[in-house]
């Protein structure tokens, strides 16, 4: 079992953070739908489908379940093939945002690919908690491709007093 590095954010940084990692998702994905448009033959006529088409070629998210145990949630992400250091994890007051990025690569003198389903997207997931959560008391840990999240929920005067 592996730890994972929490960045821990208040309302101010968590926005900004987000805005910035959604910037940079909207530029890939703005890419790729360009590409797309001009593999087409720069045709007007299926712009949505190109973007549509960008945004599943680029991000994905790992199935998931979050669960409330009372005094904290307990989030679970399938991430096979993904090692702790490769994980982004910021904890904000309201929400967890989970970034990582996969990437495979083929030696030439391992042979000729026949086949590949293996893929470079980004991985970017924001998980809406129910109540607020106190960013200083959330561990996170990878264990056999499963990243398990705790965020324990923040106290009614500490919830009272961060809004």
């Amino acid at each position: 079992m592996s730890q994972v590095a929490i960045s821990k954010c208040n309302d101010s940084e968590g926005v900004s953070h987000e805005l910035q990692a959604v910037g940079r998702i909207a530029n890939l994905i703005r890419e790729r739908a360009f590409d797309l448009f001009q593999h087409r033959g720069e045709t007007s006529s299926s712009e949505t489908e190109d973007w549509l088409q960008a945004e599943r070629d680029v991000v994905w998210s790992p199935a998931s379940e979050l669960t409330d145990e009372g005094k904290a949630f307990s989030a679970s992400l399938a991430m096979p093939g993904f090692d702790a250091g490769d994980i982004q994890l910021s904890a904000l007051p309201d929400a967890l945002l989970i970034e990582a990025d996969s990437a495979h690569s083929h030696e030439s003198e391992d042979g000729d690919v026949c086949f590949r389903e293996f893929s470079d997207k980004q991985l970017f997931r924001r998980m809406n908690l129910p109540e607020r959560i106190d960013v200083d008391r959330v561990s996170a840990s990878l264990d056999q491709g499963i990243l398990r999240i705790t965020a324990a929920k923040a106290t009614q005067t500490a919830a009272a007093a961060s809004r």
